[in-house]
């Protein structure tokens, strides 16, 4: 039998207890909870009909099952690991390969902080007023694509599209050559709703299982070009990586905070009398140095809003769906959540591992962390989501050090 020791301060310790999707060289995936570091075969460890719901290669299964079984479970996980665990059902985190935690049924992907949303207006609209009019009545999002969000670690090929600068005649075909990343929080949707219904934002919790960090990788040259009058695509659904530990709802109650002021006040539907603004701290990591800290609580929309008006319309939501927040900013330029807001566009370069940089390079590799406050005054970790950008398909080594903007590096390397 096996005693977990937890050393003091860790960000995996029973206040957390995350739910992840896992695999070692001898078995193939099945549910596991991170205590410390080690992994927890949770259809090993609990017994049936517990155990039967992690044999599954997604937590899907066990999210349908609605809030009161996950209170449920997360009780026995608690106990469980505060004692004696048979030993074979206990894996250090370095012995374990982790997958994406769900099958994800949609993804949306929202525009909620302020400071991030004044930012880029006053970038591209700089004679007009930074926040479009409905900014502020409502949470702005676009529909992006499910089959492309990967899970921490899987590499991102650097997409081609069309792109067309103001000084270009017309539009050319290629790499992208602003490739950007978009530092979020994204929330899973464990019980939807029928198609003709909707959700309160006072029913959030009684919907949402929980919360990953989330790079929305963006392609601002294909952005830019595209997405006037619909809004982005191409720009945007080459990729969306997610951390691979899930953690709970009810881990984030000492997070909870109210949102900033809403002025004006919110039309009924997406006023509630429950707190979901979140105190989380993420931290960007560019090639090994940290580069910024978005604050997350200075969003302005709250993620029961953003489900509220997902459904608002009578929309279905599913087991599986995926929030996106949108980019987390904060009011300092080293609390910005995109490279086109920390290089404003470019013209700003920042210090990257003794380099001057704007945005991504081929081989450059971005991690995205998170933690928030614990029940009992320490933090909970999210872990992090990592990925290496890899050179667009195809492309020659001649063809990419002739591409627009790239830079060649001091160590000699395009």
């Amino acid at each position: 039998m096996t005693v977990i020791s937890i050393p003091a301060g860790s960000l995996f310790g029973v206040d957390n207890l995350p739910y992840g999707v896992f695999s070692t060289a001898d078995t193939g995936r099945r549910v596991g909870v991170r205590v410390g570091g080690s992994v927890v075969d949770l259809s090993k460890a609990l017994s049936d009909p517990a155990a039967a719901l992690f044999a599954h290669p997604t937590l899907n299964a066990f999210m349908a099952q609605g809030r009161d079984r996950w209170v449920e479970v997360r009780a026995q996980v608690t106990e469980l690991v505060s004692g004696e665990i048979a030993d074979e059902a206990v894996f250090a985190i370095d012995d374990v390969t982790m997958h994406m935690p769900i099958a994800v049924a949609d993804y949306v992907d929202f525009y909620a902080s302020e400071n991030h949303a004044t930012n880029l207006g006053k970038l591209f609209r700089p004679d007009s007023a930074a926040l479009f009019p409905n900014w502020k009545h409502l949470p702005v999002g676009y529909h992006g694509r499910s089959s492309t969000v990967v899970v921490s670690g899987t590499d991102i090929v650097r997409p081609c599209g069309q792109r067309k600068a103001p000084t270009d005649g017309a539009p050319t075909f290629g790499p992208s050559v602003r490739l950007d990343i978009e530092a979020e929080i994204g929330f899973i949707v464990g019980v939807g709703s029928p198609m003709g219904s909707s959700i309160t934002p006072d029913q959030f919790a009684e919907h949402c299982f929980g919360a990953v960090v989330l790079n929305d990788w963006s392609a601002r040259d294909i952005q830019a070009w595209e997405y006037v009058p619909l809004g982005p695509n191409l720009g945007k659904s080459f990729a969306t990586s997610i951390s691979p530990w899930v953690v709970p709802l009810q881990a984030l109650e000492a997070a909870r905070i109210d949102t900033p002021v809403q002025d004006p006040t919110p039309l009924p539907y997406l006023r509630g009398e429950e707190k979901w603004g979140l105190e989380i701290d993420l931290a960007v990591e560019w090639n090994g140095d940290y580069v910024s800290r978005p604050p997350y609580r200075q969003m302005y929309w709250s993620p029961a809003q953003m489900l509220a008006h997902i459904t608002v319309n009578g929309a279905a939501a599913s087991t599986g769906d995926l929030i996106g927040s949108g980019t987390v900013s904060g009011p300092e330029k080293d609390q910005r959540g995109a490279f086109i807001e920390l290089t404003w566009n470019g013209t700003e370069p920042v210090t990257v591992a003794g380099e001057q940089r704007t945005f991504l390079e081929d081989g450059d590799e971005i991690s995205i962390s998170a933690t928030a406050p614990g029940p009992s005054g320490g933090r909970i970790g999210f872990g992090e989501v990592r990925a290496r950008v890899l050179p667009a398909a195809g492309e020659t080594r001649q063809a990419k050090s002739n591409r627009p903007g790239v830079q060649r590096r001091r160590h000699g390397r395009a």
